[in-house]
């Protein structure tokens, strides 16, 4: 294993896959404010080069957090296939890149290979790929789920209406609901992010997300976005629920800074088979973003996409019907600019997709990023083409509650439009027969909540 390299008449040297990962990282702020990032563009083309030498088995065999000290690192390392590991082992991470993108390498081809990968050989290749490869390297990939839908199917791109509201009134909450209904949002999720995390408040949304998904007939899924332990207590006391969320971290630590351990995760997974109003079996959500664990002192000295594809290594066990990257929220210490951005959603998306996720992405910036509206809709498109899974929809793109700024109602409407892109097809036929579309197209009603209420 060779960890130093010739570049410009210059030797570059490092002391371990660890810090070759981090620093042929594409420049992260998150990076930067660990001290991990390569200190000019010099080394870090000497780090890719290094690390496009390094083989399979090279990454594998070093994990950048202990296989004894993690349990993450232990489920991503166990759930790897022998036989196929062993048919690649020697590759370079190089060769893998090549293989990944050339024509012949098919989605089933794919899909066969992803079971011998380890979080860190993805995010290897990943550092390895262009804006574009990441796009034609995702692209390739489709992950169908089903909770009440079936989720990814290709030709589709879905949406997460997100009716937030400052107090978690109800009411406000179900005209947000109406209105993203209005413009063909929520074939994906119906999911709020509540201000009051008490379980009588998630009770409260989830009976009124029920009412109206079973008054309308809406073929679709629904919860609230509390705290996984919240959820549950709320559905042992009857509260009716698809699915179950919880935001999760790249390592043991970081998911303990959460506030829940993995048995948390199977003891909820358990309680939504016996319990939960989905017929399933993918019943499972799951949240994400790039420097999460660095924000918790919980990243291990690694960089933050290594972090985030060991993010997509673990939540695979629980098999769940949704995952997004939530690529900007965290702000400016993490991903300053718009570059860092776009650069991170489409890593997320292609590492996600890469490890056999139903990916989406929340396509959002907040006000003290060097990043604008423009930005965000940029990266929408550029995943849309890539096959992402879903996006976000909020009002007028601006939540209220968490105070950042994410896609509008709207949005999916004109990409799909652009795109030759549909919406999930049982919820398709709903909009149409509800008269919110006509041939895949937006009518003159898209915007109207008489459509749902009657006045």
């Amino acid at each position: 294993m060779r960890l130093k390299t010739m570049l410009g008449g210059k030797v570059y040297a490092f002391r371990s896959v660890k810090e070759v990962l981090a620093k042929a990282n594409e420049k992260k702020s998150g990076d930067e404010l660990a001290g991990l990032a390569a200190k000019n563009d010099s080394e870090r083309i000497a780090a890719k080069e290094v690390l496009s030498e390094l083989l399979v088995s090279d990454l594998r065999n070093h994990p950048v957090v202990d296989y004894d000290k993690d349990d993450v690192t232990r489920m991503d390392q166990d759930s790897v296939e022998p036989a196929v590991y062993h048919k690649i082992k020697n590759w370079s991470i190089g060769e893998l890149r090549e293989w990944l993108l050339d024509y012949n390498a098919s989605e089933a081809d794919i899909k066969y290979l992803s079971k011998g990968l380890t979080a860190e050989v993805i995010a290897g290749v990943t550092k390895l790929m262009s804006n574009l490869d990441l796009i034609y390297g995702a692209s390739k990939i489709r992950i169908e789920t089903t909770c009440n839908t079936t989720l990814g199917k290709r030709g589709t791109f879905s949406t997460r209406l997100q009716p937030n509201h400052t107090v978690d009134d109800v009411d406000g909450i179900t005209a947000s609901v109406y209105e993203g209904l209005s413009y063909g949002v929520g074939d994906a999720l119906i999911g709020l992010n509540p201000v009051n995390d008490t379980v009588s408040s998630v009770r409260e949304v989830l009976k009124r997300f029920d009412e109206i998904k079973n008054q309308l007939e809406i073929p679709t899924q629904q919860c609230v976005l509390a705290h996984i332990t919240t959820q549950m207590e709320a559905v042992k006391e009857g509260a009716p629920t698809d699915l179950f969320f919880q935001s999760i971290a790249g390592s043991q630590k970081g998911n303990e800074a959460f506030g829940f351990t993995t048995e948390t995760i199977e003891e909820a997974a358990d309680l939504l088979e016996r319990k939960g109003t989905a017929k399933g079996p993918n019943r499972m959500y799951f949240e994400t973003g790039q420097g999460s664990e660095l924000s918790s002192m919980a990243h291990h000295g690694a960089d933050q996409v290594t972090m985030e594809a060991r993010c997509y290594g673990y939540a695979k066990k629980f098999k769940p019907f949704i995952v997004n990257t939530v690529v900007g929220f965290i702000g400016p210490e993490y991903l300053y600019d718009s570059t860092q951005v776009i650069r991170a959603g489409l890593e997320d998306h292609f590492m996600g997709k890469l490890t056999g996720l139903p990916m989406g992405c929340d396509c959002c910036y907040t006000n003290h990023m060097a990043a604008g509206q423009n930005d965000i809709e940029n990266l929408t498109m550029l995943l849309a083409a890539a096959g992402c899974n879903y996006i976000i929809g909020v009002p007028a793109s601006d939540d209220v509650m968490l105070n950042y700024q994410t896609n509008a109602f709207h949005d999916a409407a004109a990409v799909r439009e652009i795109l030759g892109l549909r919406p999930i097809g049982e919820f398709e036929a709903w909009l149409e027969k509800r008269g919110v579309l006509e041939r895949g197209k937006l009518t003159g009603r898209a915007g109207d909540l008489t459509i749902f209420t009657g006045r």
